[in-house]
C-alpha cells in the first residue's frame, strides 16, 4: 500500500487548508486512517483519526474543533480540513493507516511521505 499526502503549503494565521491522503491499495472497513504531525525538533503527535468502515472520528484535545477529518470511500482518500490555522500548527503532516485505533505512531503500520504546512503570523 502507498499513501500520498498533499495539500500543504504556506499560509497566514487564520487561513484554512485541506490536506489529502490518497491511498493506493485496499482499505478495509477495519482499518483506521490517521493524521499525525511533527513539529521541528518534536516527536510525531496524533492529530485525528477516522475508522474507515463506520466513519467514527477521533481528535487530539489541542485542536479545539479547528480540524475535521473525513474520508471518501470511492476515491480511497482521507482528508484533513484545517481552519483558523495558527503559527504553532506549522509542522510536517503525515497520514497513516493502521489496524486499530490509537494515538501513538506505533498503532499505524503504513505511512505517507508527509506534507509541509507553514503558518506565518
Amino acid at each position: 500500500v502507498q499513501l500520498q499526502a498533499s495539500g500543504g503549503g504556506l499560509v497566514q494565521a487564520g487561513d484554512s487548508l485541506r490536506l489529502s491522503c490518497a491511498v493506493s491499495g485496499r482499505i478495509f472497513s477495519s482499518h483506521v486512517m490517521g493524521w499525525f504531525r511533527q513539529l521541528p525538533g518534536k516527536e510525531r503527535e496524533f492529530v485525528a483519526a477516522i475508522r474507515w468502515g463506520t466513519g467514527a472520528r477521533y481528535y487530539a484535545d489541542f485542536l479545539e474543533g479547528r480540524f475535521t477529518i473525513s474520508r471518501d470511500n470511492a476515491k480511497n482518500t482521507v482528508y484533513l480540513q484545517m481552519i483558523s490555522l495558527k503559527p504553532e500548527d506549522t509542522a510536517v503532516y503525515y497520514c497513516a493507516r493502521g489496524n486499530s485505533l490509537g494515538n501513538l505512531p506505533k498503532s499505524y503500520n503504513s505511512w505517507g511521505q508527509g506534507t509541509q504546512v507553514t503558518v506565518s503570523s
